[in-house]
């Protein structure tokens, strides 16, 4: 009996909540440092993101250079294609631009990318038309075919615009450029609707004659590039949304990342004072 008295008696150690307390402050520093690394990424990590974002279409972003000169394919970006239609559709850009390079077609097909979506551009002169013509000639077949499996693979809209150079025209088929842009731009379309058989509600035509330059028309090389006929993938809603979302989080990235001024560089270097004699080297 005394033993237990002894026992029920002893001090209850008031400083047992510290271990409580000490646990949760480990917990809370280890849980925003893990919010803090999600939150920063390194220049590195950045510059893989972007070449990844660049690289979804196969290139530079928003006018870059044409990708069948460079090796690379542009993909539709975001996700939204099925596997079995992303695979397909780059199979199908591989198959082009083995094409191109087989033929020696670099300066006359080429692809790039804008806000609307992947532009593949077939230069009218010596493979599609002959000069001033609007029928397609025999060198055209091959690579509109090839162009029709790229975009039997997808099912976005397009558009197909044609481009002629500040040449005028005047004959009695095509007044203006803008007669005949828009004749070679509906020649393209009914091809890939009637002869490749696909479906007609997915295009649209267009001519813009030479008021849609890629070069200033001041030499020939340049008129000749400058008359082509643009085929359009066109982006869908959700495609564009996904593409406004990763462009805003880059910018965010980009914001965050932005290099500090270090103390002491040359921003927060005092300027010389009035009157003060510059060092030798800066006299020199």
């Amino acid at each position: 009996m005394l033993r237990t008295n002894q026992h029920a008696e002893r001090p209850e150690n008031l400083e047992r909540w510290l271990l409580t307390y000490a646990d949760m402050i480990t917990l809370l520093t280890a849980f925003f440092l893990m919010l803090y690394s999600m939150s920063v990424m390194s220049r590195g990590k950045f510059t893989q993101l972007a070449t990844s974002v660049r690289s979804g279409f196969g290139g530079a972003v928003y006018g870059g250079a044409s990708m069948l000169n460079g090796g690379g394919a542009h993909t539709l970006r975001s996700g939204i294609l099925p596997d079995s239609q992303q695979q397909s559709y780059q199979e199908a850009m591989g198959n082009l631009r083995r094409y191109v390079e087989q033929h020696h077609l670099n300066g006359k097909v080429s692809t790039r990318e804008d806000r609307r979506g992947v532009i593949i551009s077939l230069v009218s002169d010596g493979m599609l038309f002959a000069r001033g013509q609007a029928e397609l000639g025999p060198g055209s077949v091959e690579v509109l075919s090839r162009v029709a499996r790229i975009l039997r693979s997808v099912p976005n809209d397009v558009a197909i615009e044609g481009h002629t150079c500040d040449l005028p025209i005047r004959t009695a088929q095509f007044p203006s450029n803008w007669e005949l842009s828009t004749a070679r731009a509906g020649t393209v379309l009914r091809y890939l609707t009637e002869k490749e058989r696909l479906p007609s509600g997915r295009f649209m035509a267009a001519g813009y004659a030479e008021t849609r330059p890629l070069a200033p028309n001041s030499s020939e090389a340049n008129r000749a590039r400058n008359r082509r006929v643009d085929i359009v993938i066109l982006r869908t809603d959700a495609q564009r949304e996904a593409d406004l979302q990763r462009r805003a989080e880059l910018r965010r990235i980009a914001v965050d990342e932005a290099p500090e001024l270090e103390i002491g560089g040359p921003a927060d270097s005092p300027s010389p004072a009035k009157g003060s004699t510059p060092p030798r080297s800066a006299r020199e």
